[in-house]
């Protein structure tokens, strides 16, 4: 649960959800600082507004979050609320998350309803401590939405003044009526000479009657979309039909029977740290790992709760042990830092989304204890129930799709993140020793993506070296 009228301070109750609290006020009483402080920088007070009317404002669930989404209202508008007392449930970029009162008041106002969105420290309701004070925050709230609403007109002058060059047809005239040489572009030149088409004689609807190839063809007659929506307005209004192209290509027509689904705030959030992973120069090298082994050591395992995943990021973590650049980080170009913590992320595939919950300390936990935390991890992360430190503390990143009979692939390399390695499945393979006999063993493909501002091509082989040592002798996970 969290508190709804607090800068925003985490805490986990006794059904396990994640909570926050969070607030503001008009009031001159300093708030208490926390962790997570999702209040802005206030503006001026005004003198309209009460001292015990208090903002509910949208928190910061989480360092990546820029936007929150209302999931739904627990309490409604006039509801008495409880110190402690659950109020909204909000959706960030990771995790659904309860959010309680602070304070003691009513719910005097809902400024952001159900399935809506707003920026992180934008007001979503009004919170007043007496009855008295319900009308005047009721119209707050109404000034607030009142205005909001011109912002939302705003396109309509954009749009006239997008059309302001049709109001100039008197030089177009001046061009067409002169005795003046026709002008046209190339184009239209190439295709009024393949149609045989006068080119003297065709209207020109382009920039001060330049004829252009739709021209051309609507005086050939040939059927085109584009063209059959601008011809009946070419000897009417000529300026006017040039528009109509631009407007057709500008706005593709949707495909019969599709549909248009918006992202998601967690798809959102993925979509922005793909773009900004964009921005790192990044490299990849592959590895075959025998795999033999590691897959006659997992069976072995297996019934005691080990997962495939726990052994690959306790391997992992080992082998970072020994190459530490490859679990460093670069977040602004100028420097880099040496992690002192080995936390693998690992990538998990939830409803709607992705997310990488994180094994702390993977180099140091035992392999059943390691197993045990991410089987719990995975339960939280398909709730939407993880905590922002148990997802966005990586500094190695795993990815795995063997289980998929995938056999390789590229990841893409978190922000904030030295590497990144992709697992492939393990399958036969017919090999050849240096005396020319062939055998068949497991083979397990490795990508590893990194960034090359501070990691290099030696440092991926010599971790990949000590890795695949690693898998080819698996016992010493356990020790």
């Amino acid at each position: 649960m969290a508190s709804l009228f607090l800068p925003t301070t985490l805490a986990a109750t006794s059904n396990s959800k994640t909570t926050l609290s969070f607030s503001s006020s008009h009031s001159s009483t300093p708030f208490p600082l926390r962790r997570f402080s999702v209040a802005k920088p206030r503006r001026s007070q005004s003198s309209a507004i009460q001292s015990k009317i208090r903002e509910i404002f949208m928190p910061a669930l989480s360092s990546t979050m820029t936007e929150g989404k209302i999931v739904s209202w627990i309490k409604s508008e006039g509801d008495v609320l409880s110190k402690g007392e659950s109020v909204v449930v909000v959706e960030s970029d990771k995790a659904d998350m309860d959010v309680e009162t602070f304070y003691d008041g009513i719910l005097a106002a809902i400024v952001v309803g159900e399935g809506e969105t707003a920026p992180v420290g934008a007001p979503i309701g009004l919170l007043a401590e007496t009855e008295a004070e319900v009308a005047e925050a009721k119209a707050k709230a109404a000034k607030s939405a009142s205005a909001s609403a011109p912002a939302t007109a705003a396109p309509i002058p954009e749009e006239t003044s997008n059309h302001a060059p049709s109001i100039s047809p008197p030089p177009s005239k001046a061009v067409s009526d002169g005795p003046r040489k026709t002008v046209a572009t190339p184009y239209a030149k190439k295709i009024a000479k393949q149609h045989k088409v006068n080119i003297e004689s065709v209207v020109g609807t382009g920039p001060f009657g330049r004829v252009t190839a739709a021209d051309v063809e609507a005086a050939a007659g040939i059927s085109l979309a584009v063209s059959n929506v601008a011809s009946p307005a070419v000897t009417s209004a000529p300026r006017k039909a040039a528009a109509a192209p631009v407007a057709s290509t500008s706005a593709l027509a949707p495909i019969p029977g599709s549909s248009v689904v918006p992202f998601t705030t967690m798809q959102s959030a993925v979509a922005k740290n793909m773009v900004e992973s964009l921005s790192v120069p990044t490299f990849r090298v592959g590895y075959p790992l025998t795999s033999d082994a590691l897959d006659a050591f997992y069976e072995k395992v297996k019934p005691k709760g080990v997962t495939m995943t726990a052994i690959l990021a306790k391997a992992a973590a080992m082998a970072l042990v020994q190459h530490p650049v490859v679990n460093a980080t670069c977040k602004d170009g100028k420097s880099f830092t040496y992690n002192s913590n080995i936390n693998i992320a690992v990538a998990v595939a939830i409803n709607g989304g992705l997310i990488t919950p994180v094994l702390p300390d993977a180099d140091k936990l035992d392999l059943y204890l390691l197993s045990k935390k991410w089987k719990e991890l995975v339960d939280k992360a398909r709730a939407k129930q993880l905590q922002p430190q148990e997802y966005n503390s990586g500094t190695f990143t795993l990815s795995n799709l063997g289980m998929f009979g995938v056999d390789r692939f590229d990841a893409i390399l978190p922000p904030g993140q030295g590497a990144i390695m992709a697992v492939g499945a393990s399958k036969p393979t017919v090999l050849a020793d240096k005396d020319g006999f062939f055998s068949v063993k497991n083979k397990m493909l490795v990508n590893v993506t990194a960034d090359h501002r501070i990691i290099y091509g030696a440092d991926l082989a010599a971790f990949l070296q000590t890795l695949s040592k690693i898998v080819e002798n698996p016992e010493s996970l356990t020790l």
